[in-house]
């Protein structure tokens, strides 16, 4: 058992699972303190690092890429005190803090976990039902259809329209953006068959922020939804594109490449087992 307790948090790991805990310090921001506790199961580490300061030092946690809905749809894009794999760690527990580092490599070593990307997420993202107010309107998921309501600051234009109710069967994509500078941020919802290039101002599906305190909680909304949508590899599950049915050298050339293609794929742990005998086999039909 391997443990760092700190104002910031306090991180736990057992072997298995390391275990988040957000602090109650004033640096610990309100994503971080509604999401709560987050067990990371070893399996989705690709990596941790330990960086010294003078006053103080950060354990940074690397996941592996699709492994979080929540870090697929923040890209990075969370602050310090936001980011949940992060954790400030005073001057006087750094040789807790590479103890800590220690631990979980020499697990990731002995469990030989890789550290390319996943076929599915390893993280269930935010729990539901979840409701967040924030900028222009208010966001509601409750595992199956997204609630939009609008506030009095909404443009009228799209105020007008009432409330929005999306199934989740209807949304093709959702995407979270924070303010930076001049530029608003938005929580956009894709819906299938009508895209649209409206600023989120205008958009009935998008809700507007502004950069206020809880902006980034929608980030949460938007990571539940992520999690219940398809995993951002199944792209690779996309069918060889439709081949003329003479043959033809050409055409035998280039289903062959696609088979090796899907084996690149399927080593790399792109795709699963079973997404890659899927495929396999729709190339196999046109041969």
């Amino acid at each position: 058992m391997a443990e760092i307790l700190q104002r910031d948090g306090t991180w736990t790991f057992d072997g298995d699972t390391l275990r988040l805990t957000p602090g109650r310090d004033k640096s610990v921001g309100l994503l971080r303190r509604t999401l709560g506790e987050l067990a990371v199961p070893l399996d989705a580490l690709a990596g941790i690092s330990f960086e010294q300061g003078r006053k103080s030092g950060r354990l940074r946690l690397r996941l592996r890429d699709g492994a979080d809905p929540l870090l697929q749809v923040t890209g990075g894009r969370l602050t310090d005190g936001d980011d949940p794999y992060q954790l400030s760690v005073d001057a006087d527990r750094y040789g807790v803090a590479e103890y800590v580092v220690d631990e979980i490599r020499n697990a990731l070593l002995l469990e030989q976990v890789p550290a390319h990307a996943v076929g599915a997420y390893l993280l269930p993202g935010p729990v539901v039902p979840l409701s967040v107010s924030a900028g222009d309107g208010t966001a509601s998921f409750d595992g199956e259809h997204v609630r939009l309501e609008w506030n009095w600051k909404t443009e009228d234009a799209k105020a007008a329209a009432g409330p929005r109710k999306l199934a989740l069967a209807d949304i093709a994509a959702v995407e979270w953006q924070p303010s930076a500078g001049l530029e608003n941020g938005c929580l956009r919802f894709t819906v299938r068959g009508a895209p649209t290039k409206a600023p989120a101002k205008y958009d009935p599906n998008s809700v507007e922020l502004w950069g206020f305190r809880k902006d980034p909680l929608m980030a949460l909304v938007a990571a539940a939804v992520q999690a219940r949508l398809p995993h951002p590899s199944s792209a690779a599950e996309a069918p060889a594109p439709r081949l003329p049915a003479a043959g033809g050298g050409d055409d035998h050339d280039a289903l062959l490449r696609r088979l090796r293609e899907l084996g690149e794929l399927h080593r790399s742990g792109v795709l699963t087992d079973e997404e890659f005998t899927l495929a396999k086999q729709a190339v196999l039909k046109r041969m």
